[in-house]
């Protein structure tokens, strides 16, 4: 397996117990390319484009307490063309991350930390974290962008290469917050951010050339905590939801996130060119929601699909002491109890009505793309291992016959978020494949994934050995191949 190496980074992380530090998710300090890797299976042939992972891979040893979203951002890219792969994994030279390898030390505290008068100013909603870009990633204008979910700079990547290629230059001061949304139709980012002061969110449109077209304000009534946004047609849909600072702290720089039951979840629908004024409020049942799937117009209304928990605030998973318990439980998807769900909002009467589509706990669901903005037939979300931060599988929904499909990828076998892989002229919605990278603790080692979308259920048709075993992580994407050549050679 011809595999070249980077030089290795500085790193000064010791052996730790922490939960998140270990197993699956021990971290990965190697920077390797490999255009040759063993394949069990066969590589298809109708598959043309790149898959993007963004994973947590700490360097330093923590000041502190450690939070998983804390992590130091490597980006791993396996391009498939031709029933041939290579694969990349680079860090995201973040301003943070040169800064700490200069030092040759950590220099900021994480999430799970007090702040005290002395802390070192960061980036970010809380201003005084590492803007450690760990958190999201998309393909827009022929290169990947890799986001923090409290707001950074927004850094750039070759999504065949992962030559690195700065931050965007048009980001707000307030930057830009994890999950933006890539409309395939019009070559369009939507995006929004938040902070601790007035109007506390911003929503932006940048054009198919990467250029910022549209920005506004779309106020909250204080510092709230936002993570995803959605997008019709013709409307763009943010949320503010119950969960958030408690606003009397932060004067004394405390930053704990509070659930309150008792308010609603309100919901702003913007025309996507709109301002302040053209604003539409909605009210719904209260929740937090981590991820919002796909949104469209149906006559007088919007629908909208996410995934609702019935628990935002759970407490500690049992057995540990409450601190530990409590972040473990505040990640684990079966403690949160996320359900699909699917609100409905009426322009012309101002309602909302809302149902759960399933019962299972699933969560970091994924669409075909070209569909985003329209009505979509299918769906596909992740089930984790309870009390863990972990995907053990994914289901498929057929939104038009109710009926359901599941795939688990076997004992200590976890798996990153699927996107769906459109195959090279598809016929039909699900013609394609979901992506995924695996993580197999008996074997030690991870792999690469195709699962033919429209049969879940019989497993990979290909398995792409990978030259390391990586961690676990948070989001991924999927970039077509035509579509990032076309504009690069712009």
């Amino acid at each position: 397996m011809p595999v070249i190496k980077e030089k290795p980074v500085k790193t000064s992380l010791k052996p730790s117990m922490h939960p998140y530090l270990n197993g699956a998710w021990t971290p990965l300090h190697e920077e390797v390319t490999a255009t040759e890797m063993e394949v069990i299976g066969e590589i298809p042939t109708d598959i043309d484009g790149v898959y993007v992972r963004n994973t947590e891979n700490p360097v330093h040893e923590a000041l502190g307490n450690y939070h998983p979203f804390d992590g130091d951002a490597m980006i791993h890219s396996i391009s498939l063309k031709d029933g041939k792969a290579e694969y990349r994994n680079r860090f995201v030279r973040t301003k943070g991350f040169n800064a700490e390898q200069e030092a040759g030390q950590s220099l900021w505290k994480g999430i799970a930390n007090s702040v005290k008068p002395d802390s070192r100013p960061g980036w970010g909603a809380q201003g005084f974290v590492k803007d450690s870009s760990s958190t999201d990633v998309v393909i827009h204008n022929g290169k990947i962008m890799s986001t923090f979910w409290q707001c950074g700079d927004g850094y750039l990547l070759d999504p065949y290469t992962l030559e690195q290629h700065g931050t965007q230059g048009w980001a707000p001061v307030d930057g830009i917050s994890a999950h933006p949304k890539i409309d395939e139709n019009t070559g369009e980012m939507l995006f929004f951010n938040y902070s601790k002061y007035p109007p506390y969110q911003h929503y932006g449109v940048v054009d198919k050339n990467n250029k910022l077209i549209h920005y506004t304000p779309v106020p909250l009534p204080g510092p709230r905590l936002p993570h995803d946004m959605a997008f019709t047609k013709n409307y763009s849909i943010l949320a503010d939801l119950p969960m958030f600072w408690d606003e009397e702290k932060l004067p004394e720089n405390k930053y704990h996130p509070h659930y309150h039951p008792d308010m609603p979840t309100r919901f702003a629908i913007i025309p996507r060119y709109g301002n302040e004024e053209d604003i539409m409020w909605f009210e719904a049942k209260a929740t937090y929601v981590l991820h919002w799937m796909n949104a469209y117009e149906e006559g007088d209304e919007i629908v909208l699909d996410g995934y609702f928990q019935d628990q935002p605030n759970p407490p500690p998973l049992a057995g540990l002491p409450p601190g530990p318990g409590k972040l473990m439980s505040n990640i684990d998807l079966m403690s949160l109890q996320s359900k699909l769900h699917r609100w409905r909002f009426n322009l012309k009467t101002g309602e909302t009505t809302e149902e759960h589509l399933d019962d299972q706990v699933l969560e970091f669901g994924s669409f075909n793309q070209k569909y985003a903005g329209i009505k979509n037939r299918y769906n596909y979300s992740v089930y984790n291992k309870p009390g863990w931060f972990l995907f053990s599988g994914i289901v498929k929904h057929d939104f038009e016959t109710g009926e359901s499909w599941k795939l688990e990828f076997g004992k200590d076998r976890y798996g990153s978020e699927a996107p769906f892989a459109p195959r090279v002229n598809a016929k039909d919605e699900d013609d394609g494949y979901l992506v995924s990278f695996i993580t197999d603790m008996k074997e030690n080692r991870s792999e690469c994934v195709l699962i033919d979308a429209k049969d879940i259920e019989a497993g990979p048709v290909c398995r792409i050995i990978l030259p390391h075993r990586i961690s676990s992580g948070t989001h991924a994407c999927w970039g077509n191949g035509d579509e990032i050549r076309a504009a690069q050679a712009k």
